[in-house]
């Protein structure tokens, strides 16, 4: 996220929001959730974990979606 100058108040922001746009139960160690938000009229992706044990979240990865590999306003996979 720092490379893609995604800050982390921006990421806080598109969790918050919460538009799950894909659930991959199956990933492992624990199943991860894509959430999509505008932020300032720019999407961006978070890929997110959350592990109901402890309680705790974990940011996997943040992007910026291409265009040309999403549709839906960047909510499903070409």
């Amino acid at each position: 996220m720092f490379f893609r100058r995604i800050s982390q108040q921006e990421v806080q922001q598109v969790i918050n929001y919460e538009e799950v746009t894909e659930e991959n139960p199956n990933d492992t160690p624990l199943p991860s959730y894509l959430i999509l938000d505008f932020v300032n009229s720019q999407p961006i992706h978070v890929v997110f974990s959350y592990d109901r044990v402890s309680d705790t979240g974990y940011v996997v990865t943040v992007h910026i979606p291409d265009s040309n590999l999403w549709t839906d306003n960047f909510r499903k996979r070409k």
